[in-house]
């Protein structure tokens, strides 16, 4: 206790005597005090369970007296029944609260009869002010022991969830797709129901877990490398869509397709490539990856769009970077809004007037390009994947 003598030492011998006869008949009497005033520990003391609760109130008794009459020893033998019970409640699903109850009512009774004794026995005042600050000194103490191993058991039990959940999810995202077989088996030992149809979204790693607590009901994550993995289950549900986006909550994010179990991995695939996409952009959100398939597609080999915008834009070379960009940027509504000059003036917040003249400076630069449908196609796929295109 910090360097100083705890309560229990400073008892005076003659205190120690006048109370020591008394202290085994106690034990009964907490142990029906606790079944009567604490509901979780109402039932017959039978089995392993009656005997922890027994064991810890004759442990606390002994312990107590022992230290009392020899200053010094300390308790650290006796810890790990405490740690022990802290363990167990936490293994029962129980909370703390219990536990700790049983052991206020164990130091009021306690207290209640050895300030009887010692009044008896004609201790001093002084005396028996000690006395009680010693006994709930002491079951301080037995708490404090008790909420470790209740922190303890739910930090491996914790431990042990994740690795189930991270082997599960290596199972699901497995290719070529595991065995049916291998998949339940998992499943049911990370508790977790393989949905109908289900898709993966992932974000950095650095951005941590938080986001899994806001997950849908029935996720399923772990950290893979440098992102966290979330397998989210019947991603077409009403509002689906919303609860993950205010999940991810300003976090950069990739969300794969809705697939069948057997085609997570490439939900997943498509999830770290949408992310990718998101992260080089600079965006902010859940990047789905079914609205953004082009993008992605020139994302899976850079050099390819590179090559096609070098080659069909070659026209557009000698223009300022500034008028090459708005080119550019008219050339690509153009072609969105196939050919409607007044869509594309509309989409650049621009007069139609505006973009015809553009479009016929394109029409110089570029000649048979602009109606030629394949060269159509390479321009649109191009500009649509170029870096700084939106």
């Amino acid at each position: 206790m910090n360097g100083q003598r705890a309560p229990w030492e400073e008892l005076p011998a003659e205190a120690f005597e006048a109370l020591a006869p008394h202290l085994p008949a106690l034990t009964e009497e907490i142990i029906a005090a606790i079944r009567a005033e604490v509901p979780a520990y109402a039932r017959p003391l039978e089995g392993a369970f009656g005997q922890a609760v027994s064991r810890g109130v004759t442990e606390a008794l002994s312990q107590f007296a022992d230290m009392a009459s020899h200053p010094g020893i300390g308790r650290e033998g006796g810890r790990r029944i405490y740690v022990a019970l802290g363990r167990g409640e936490a293994r029962a699903g129980r909370s703390l609260e219990a536990l700790l109850a049983a052991y206020r009512i164990g130091a009021r009774v306690a207290w209640r009869r050895t300030a009887e004794a010692g009044l008896a026995a004609g201790l001093a005042p002084e005396t028996l002010v000690l006395l009680a600050e010693a006994i709930f000194a002491y079951i301080d103490e037995l708490s404090a022991d008790s909420a470790e191993g209740f922190a303890r058991e739910q930090a491996e039990r914790a431990g042990e969830a994740d690795r189930r959940r991270a082997a599960l999810l290596e199972v699901l995202l497995h290719e070529p797709p595991a065995a049916p077989e291998a998949l339940a088996a998992a499943a049911e030992a990370a508790a977790w129901r393989v949905p109908e149809r289900l898709a993966v979204v992932v974000w950095p790693a650095d951005r941590g877990s938080r986001p899994v607590r806001r997950l849908p009901l029935g996720a399923l994550a772990a950290s893979l490398d440098t992102h966290v993995c979330a397998v989210v289950p019947d991603p077409g549900a009403p509002g689906r869509r919303a609860e993950v986006v205010a999940a991810v909550a300003g976090a950069p994010a990739g969300m794969g397709p809705a697939v069948d179990p057997p085609d997570a991995a490439r939900s997943h695939r498509r999830a770290v490539a949408a992310l990718a996409l998101a992260e080089e952009r600079g965006d902010a959100g859940v990047l789905l990856a079914s609205e953004h398939r082009a993008d992605l597609l020139g994302r899976a080999d850079p050099t390819l769009g590179a090559e096609i915008r070098e080659h069909r834009l070659q026209g557009l070379a000698g223009e300022t970077d500034a008028s090459r960009e708005r080119l550019e940027a008219t050339l690509l509504a153009w072609l969105r809004h196939a050919g409607d000059v007044r869509a594309t003036a509309s989409d650049l917040h621009v007069h139609p007037q505006t973009v015809r003249y553009r479009l016929a400076r394109l029409r110089h630069l570029l000649g048979a390009e602009m109606d030629d449908p394949d060269a159509r196609f390479e321009l649109e796929f191009a500009l649509r994947t170029a870096p700084k295109a939106r």
